[in-house]
């Protein structure tokens, strides 16, 4: 990934810094609830996808922090895990297909357990500073689209009144950080910024010009 995105990923870290002080105030103030600790990997078989800005950031740290034999046996262990995710997908859209309702969907992927790629051996991350905004918010009580969302692991009880994060904002903000990246490196490809990628796939990806769809000079 030869194109400089600093400034995209300045951006980028300082929305990360503010959802860090959401999930700290909110661990603050719920210390019994919050049960996040080293080891629990319980948010690490979530299955979701990232905004372009976060998967470009996340490929970035990774070739930053990996190389050899040791980025080599992630990213084969992301390509089977992508492999996995594109065959539960496809499963999905062929239930969409035959009428099933999009919501039982959306519960049935929810209760699939896909190891992240990222996870070592040793049961934490491996690019754990580096981490996207999903798994930094994982143990507080979230809201999508009106639905509220906590951790099954966590001492919040389904329906109490807590502090919760918006986080129809945040993809807001990612996709808007993702559409000023792709205008400023003069994508020919001007709804990229809507894709969503899944860990694995942003592992496997040469996110090159010609992906992102710069146009060449002349």
């Amino acid at each position: 990934m030869s194109l400089d995105l600093k400034t995209h990923f300045v951006k980028y870290e300082a929305l990360v810094h503010i959802v860090d002080g959401v999930f700290e105030r909110v661990k603050k103030e719920y210390p019994k609830e919050v049960f996040c600790r080293e080891k629990c990997s319980d948010c690490c078989y979530a299955i979701f996808d990232l905004t372009l800005i976060e998967a470009l950031y996340l490929k970035h740290k990774f070739l930053e922090t990996f190389s050899g034999k040791n980025k080599n046996d992630i990213i084969e262990i992301a390509d089977k895990t992508d492999r996995a995710l594109v065959k539960l997908k496809r499963e999905a859209y062929k239930q969409v297909k035959n009428g099933t309702d999009q919501l039982e969907i959306v519960g049935q992927m929810s209760q699939e357990r896909v190891r992240c790629p990222l996870l070592g051996a040793n049961n934490l991350c491996v690019l754990y500073e580096h981490r996207p905004i999903t798994c930094r918010v994982y143990g507080i009580p979230t809201s999508t689209s009106g639905v509220s969302h906590i951790c099954g692991r966590t001492n919040f009880i389904q329906g109490q009144p807590y502090p919760t994060l918006n986080m129809d904002k945040i993809y807001s903000q990612l996709q808007l950080l993702s559409a000023e990246l792709i205008r400023d490196i003069k994508s020919e490809n001007i709804k990229m910024h809507e894709m969503l990628i899944p860990v694995s796939m942003a592992l496997v990806t040469d996110f090159n010009e010609n992906y992102l769809g710069v146009k060449k000079n002349g």
